[in-house]
């Protein structure tokens, strides 16, 4: 079994209110939830206007499979919403 794990830093542009910012993360949240079968909350600088922090998990018996996922996704994301990824990250963890 394999958790593969994927933090991303958004830097939203279009958001001047923390309500504009909750719109976009939740569609972020609920596309990546549906699209991709991960399991995604917002995890940091909840305050923030400018920026939101994600955090997202796929289990899968391979890892290439969760890579390719999360990689997915991150284009996915930096294709259809209007943000800049200012940082992201993947965590690999195999267990038995």
């Amino acid at each position: 079994m394999v958790v593969s794990m994927l933090r991303m830093v958004l830097r939203l542009g279009e958001a001047s209110t923390i309500k504009d910012k909750r719109r976009v993360v939740l569609a972020i949240k609920e596309k990546l939830q549906h699209r991709y079968k991960l399991s995604c909350a917002e995890v940091d600088l909840l305050d923030s206007v400018m920026f939101a922090e994600i955090g997202a998990a796929l289990v899968s018996n391979s890892p290439q499979h969760g890579e390719t996922v999360l990689r997915d996704a991150v284009t996915f994301v930096e294709d259809h919403y209007p943000v800049e990824l200012y940082d992201v990250q993947t965590h690999y963890e195999i267990f038995g």
